[in-house]
This record gives C-alpha cells, sequence and structure tokens, in this order.
C-alpha cells in the first residue's frame, strides 16, 4: 500500500524558510513525478511544484517561482520542498502526491486530477 508521509511543517515568520519532506514507501515510485500542492482555508487546492523521478526536472507554479525549490533523494525515497522568503500567502496545508503515468506521458503535469496517490499534509504558517 501507498503511503506518502509529509513533515516539516510549522509556524514561520514572513522573510523565513522552511523546508518540507515527503517520504514515499509501498511501491517503485522510478516512473512517477512527484508533486506538491497546498490548500488554504476557502480556497482549492493548488499546484505548487513537481518533479520527475527518473530525471530531476522540475516545474513551478509561478507564484513560487525562484523562492521555492523541489528535489529528491532517490535513496530515502523522499522528495522535499525548501521554502525560502516565505510569504503570509503560502499559508496553508501543503499536501505531496504522486503522478503514477508521469514517464508515460513525459513531461509533469501541475493539474490536481493527474495526481493519485495522496499524502495527509502538513501545515505552513507563515506570519506577518
Amino acid at each position: 500500500q501507498v503511503q506518502l508521509v509529509e513533515s516539516g511543517g510549522g509556524l514561520v515568520q514572513a522573510g523565513g524558510s522552511l523546508r518540507l519532506s515527503c517520504a514515499a514507501s509501498g511501491r517503485t515510485f522510478s516512473s512517477d513525478a512527484m508533486g506538491w500542492f497546498r490548500q488554504a482555508p476557502g480556497k482549492e487546492r493548488e499546484f505548487v511544484a513537481a518533479i520527475m523521478w527518473r530525471d530531476g526536472s522540475t516545474v513551478y507554479a509561478d507564484s513560487v517561482k525562484g523562492r521555492f525549490t523541489i528535489s529528491r533523494d532517490y535513496a530515502k525515497n523522499t522528495v522535499y520542498l525548501q521554502m525560502n522568503s516565505l510569504k503570509p500567502e503560502d499559508t496553508a496545508v501543503y499536501y505531496c502526491a504522486t503522478d503514477r503515468r508521469a514517464s508515460w506521458r513525459g513531461r509533469l503535469q501541475t493539474l490536481r486530477s493527474d495526481y493519485e496517490d495522496w499524502g495527509q499534509g502538513t501545515q505552513v504558517t507563515v506570519s506577518s
């Protein structure tokens, strides 16, 4: 059974940094893409970043480009989201997810509906 466990969330002041982790287990993920999404209260879950597990190619939402970096550790089956220069509008629950068909498509996806397995989320709160 696939399990995705996020960690690393917390409370930080504006301008600060956090690193989120997503530990994946239950099957082989080498053909997947791993994505980070976030959901603020009263808002839709939105795409943040994704990485192709096999070759490390990445894509980012415009709102986080230049501030967030997604990476993966193949040996640990873990994906990271380094978040710098945090803003109050980054406050949300952050989720990681897998896109099992990423290698078949040959490209990274940004739609929530393209991701199948989801973690339970980790809260990030940025104070002004």
